[in-house]
Order: structure tokens, then sequence, then C-alpha cells
């Protein structure tokens, strides 16, 4: 599904299979509202744009995943990218009903790519063309951005691509013919365009409620170091599992008792829960009291284990973020979407199934947790900053 345009890819024939210390920034940026799962209830409704570039688009949430429109092609298509910061790679699904026209903007490089994501693999051709930001009249747009086309996505998945926010590293082995080959990111090209001021790009998205009907979902910000409160700077991890990630060091603590010691892992936009080494997640289902359902696999509470829930501290660059004991559990009224019992209270922290220290990547800090703290990257200096949000002790779940 997309937003109207003009039509995009020459049909390609593809393959796909599943498988510190404090810092404010002030500089001109770019910032887009991000929604989560939605729908449009009006396709006119007009956008809007205030007087710090921030670009709003009144949507539907209804709650699973989020993304931001993308377009691409002159006149441009614009497409439903869900922001991923473990890639670098923007790709896009050739819908069947798009790609009888090219644009003319598009130059088919005839490369063949392929995308690894965890545990998923994506193959396809790689294309250039014409990126836009936000809305076909916005002033930021890249020429000759790299864009991978994929067939039409057949898994049931409510967007058409993902934006690649990932350092540009994770590009390397994208060209089967070339694996040395790297792209520049989106964020890069904007700042050599003069675009933004500084090669930054940060996210936050803001629980989902029941009556979340205000256009306000989160936030994508390329070029500041973000609205609001002061951010927190820690240093890149410099072990090689993660060096080509949002990656960092951090120990995690419940109660006064250590869960994780300290270790390496990654920020990961893409993935949903809080994923951590299987004997730091033993650690912490002991703590909790918490019982494992066996048809989804996630951890449960009681409603008076609940009330007795403990903040979950994650050690970062000398500060500590307390995930509050809501921010632990999902959303009561999405049970349905985990397969959940109506009334169970589902904790969002899950084991990697490995025990720290075996695999590189010992926790994945995903969406629930991007709900509840900002995060930036700043690739040039080699860092990543965190900052409290609105939302960071919410009571929404």
């Amino acid at each position: 599904m997309m937003f109207p345009g003009g039509c995009l890819w020459t049909l390609l024939t593809l393959s796909i299979s599943i498988m510190g210390s404090p810092v404010e920034v002030r500089n001109s940026h770019i910032t887009l509202a991000m929604t989560t799962r939605v729908h449009f209830s009006n396709d006119t409704n007009p956008v809007q744009r205030d007087d710090a570039q921030r670009i709003t688009i009144p949507l539907e949430n209804v709650h699973t995943v989020s993304w931001v429109p993308i377009g691409v092609g002159s006149p441009p298509t614009f497409y439903r990218l869900v922001v991923n910061t473990g890639s670098a790679i923007t790709w896009i699904d050739a819908v069947a009903d798009t790609v009888s026209r090219p644009t003319g903007t598009a130059t088919n490089t005839e490369l063949q790519m392929e995308i690894i994501y965890f545990d998923t693999y994506f193959a396809g051709i790689l294309l250039t063309d014409t990126l836009c930001i936000a809305t076909p009249n916005a002033r930021y747009t890249i020429d000759e951005m790299p864009i991978g086309v994929t067939t039409p996505l057949t898994w049931g998945m409510p967007y058409d691509g993902m934006l690649g926010i990932g350092p540009q590293i994770l590009s390397r082995g994208t060209i089967l013919t070339d694996p040395d080959r790297t792209f520049p990111t989106v964020t890069e090209r904007l700042f050599t365009q003069g675009s933004i001021s500084l090669p930054l790009v940060g996210l936050f998205f803001k629980p989902s409620t029941r009556d979340i009907l205000d256009d306000d979902h989160g936030t994508l910000v390329f070029g500041d170091g973000g609205p609001g409160d002061i951010i927190r700077y820690t240093y890149l991890s410099r072990r090689p599992s993660v060096l080509s990630y949002w990656g960092i060091n951090q120990a995690i603590t419940y109660d006064d008792e250590q869960i994780l010691r300290r270790t390496a892992g990654i920020v990961d936009s893409g993935t949903t829960f809080i994923w951590i080494a299987s004997d730091a997640y033993d650690r912490y289902q002991t703590a909790t009291g918490a019982n494992l359902d066996p048809n989804n696999g996630m951890l449960y509470i009681t409603l008076e284990q609940y009330h007795a829930l403990q903040p979950l501290e994650f050690h970062i660059g000398g500060q500590i973020y307390n995930l509050c004991p809501n921010a632990q559990i999902w959303p009561r009224w999405l049970n349905d979407r985990i397969g959940g019992a109506p009334n169970g209270i589902y904790l969002v922290i899950r084991s990697l199934s490995r025990a720290t220290g075996t695999s590189g990547i010992d926790f994945r800090l995903g969406y629930v947790f991007l709900q509840r703290f900002y995060c930036v990257y700043d690739g040039r200096n080699l860092r990543i900053g965190f900052a409290t949000t609105p939302y960071t002790d919410a009571d929404t779940n």
C-alpha cells in the first residue's frame, strides 16, 4: 500500500525468502512524524510544517510496527518504510500495480544484491532514484540514492519496505559481485548536500494507548541531537561483533542485583522486544517470579507480582536508565497480537537463547525500549546518546 503519486519501477524478477557527558544540540534539523502501523483516514489531509521544520501528517494508529513515509522517484510515490537501525540499505517492495511504468529518474544498476538482517534474507536488484523525505513537495530530496527493490512481499506485513539508518558499514556485502562496496546512508547524503548541519540521526516511539488519535506517534530526526531533554552520550562499543551496528556496552540490574554483567549489544529498532542473554533472562525471571507461557514463549506475572515489580536498570555510559514497571509489560489491550490471554500481564524481556559471551551480541534494545528513551547515533564521533522523554515513566500499558 502506498500514497498517491507517480508509478515506479519496471518489473523485476527477484527472489525473497524469510528466514559521558551531557550535550545539548541546537542545529538545523529535519523532523519526521512517525506512526505505528497505520492506515489513512483521509489521503487528502494537508501536510503541516512548523518553524522547526517538523513535518506532520494526520494518521490513524493501529499499534504494531512503526514507519515513516518516504518518496521515491520524480514525481515521487510515497511508501511506508519501517525505520531500521540494523540496516544501512533502503529497500522497497515492488508492488505489482506500480511496476509497469518506470520513473524518469530511476536507473537500474543491474547489480544483484542481498540484504541479511539477522534471521531475514532479501534478494533483489539495486537501483538508484530520487529519494524524497516526508512529502511530494518537500525540499529535502536526494538524487541517485541507492535503493533495493524486491518482489512483492508475501508474508502479510503492513508496510512497503525499510529505511536503513544504520552505519554505512552495514551495506558492505550487499552487492554479490562487489562485496566490499558500501553506500552512503540517507543521513550522510543529507549532510554532504547541506540539508542538515550535523550527520546525526535519532528516534523514539511514543507508547501505544487505546486513545492515541493524535499525530504524535514518535519522531525520526536527521541533523540534530533531538528536541527537548539533554542527551548523554556514550562511546560505541569496540567489540567487533557490534561495531557495524548501533552498538554499546551496558550492564543491567534489578532490585540491586546484577542481571547482566557489562557486555556488548545493540540498539535495534527493527525488533519489538528487549532481548537479553539466556543466563541474564533466567536471573530476571527468578527475580520477578515470572512464569513462561508455552503458547507464546513470553514471561507473564500476576497482578500482585506486577505491583511488586521494580525498575529494570540499564547502566550505559556512566548513567542509569530506569525501565519503569509499566514499561516492562506488554500493553494488555494488545495481548491478542502476541497470542496472549486476554487479561494476562506479559513481560517484554525475551531470551536470546544464548549465554552471555557466546554470540557477540548479548542484548538487543528494541521498540519497547525506544518507546521510553530517545536515542541518537553520531557516527562521526563514534558515540550514541540517550535522553528521557515525556513518556519515560508513563503508565500506558
